[in-house]
């Protein structure tokens, strides 16, 4: 029986709607890795003073502290989890019967009635993942606390030939972990984000297509 064009308007109105939906949970605010700059300075109060100037104590040095200020994240991460489990079960079951054989009516009995039985399980699985990640990203602060910590972000744009690499990063530092240069490992970074996301040719022969990944979801397999 043929079937009419209205019966294909649902599938069609689904594929058009997966690739939507699977972009929608990568979603990311577009400041969230903004650069940030200090704000601009109030005009110094005429006290009758030649040189205005704000207060650095001189163990700071040049150490960022300030909104604004260029902090540079060194990037070394490494994470790597092993799971393993095993189950067995086994039961085994046996039954037996004799009944009496004399009498008159033992030709009508069965000699004897055995039954048995049994059930065995193994089940075996592993799992490993390993990641690792190293480099530098420079960052600005955007926020400082009165605890001493510091609100970064920042992000970094490589184009190559054949695609762009993006390296993102946010997180709270405290400014006692920032060394005389400037730089903070990434470990010590609090409540991190770090996005390593790509785009062009090479990323995309490595991602399912949009029409894939939809049949991969309805798949009962």
């Amino acid at each position: 029986m043929p079937r009419r064009l209205s019966d294909f308007a649902p599938i069609a109105l689904a594929l058009a709607l997966a690739p939507a939906s699977a972009l929608a949970k990568d979603k990311v605010a577009p400041d969230a890795f903004a650069v940030t700059m200090p704000a601009p300075p109030a005009p110094p109060a005429a006290n009758g003073s030649i040189f205005q100037g704000g207060y650095v104590p001189l163990t700071s040095g040049g150490r960022a502290g300030a909104v604004g200020d260029i902090i540079t994240i060194q990037l070394v991460e490494r994470t790597a989890a092993t799971k393993s489990n095993a189950a067995g079960t086994q039961r085994d079951g046996n039954i037996g019967l004799t009944p009496p054989t004399t009498g008159p009516l033992s030709l009508f009995n069965p000699s004897d009635v055995a039954m048995g039985g049994g059930q065995q399980f193994k089940g075996k699985g592993d799992a490993s993942q390993s990641n690792a990640l190293s480099g530098e990203v420079s960052v600005t602060v955007a926020a400082v606390y009165p605890n001493g910590t510091m609100l970064v972000k920042g992000e970094k744009l490589l184009t190559l030939n054949r695609g762009d690499e993006r390296v993102q990063i946010s997180g709270i530092v405290r400014a006692i972990d920032v060394s005389p240069d400037n730089r903070v490992l990434s470990t010590r970074v609090a409540n991190a984000t770090i996005r390593y996301v790509g785009k062009g040719e090479i990323a995309r022969a490595s991602k399912q297509g949009w029409l894939q990944r939809f049949f991969s979801i309805i798949s009962p397999f």
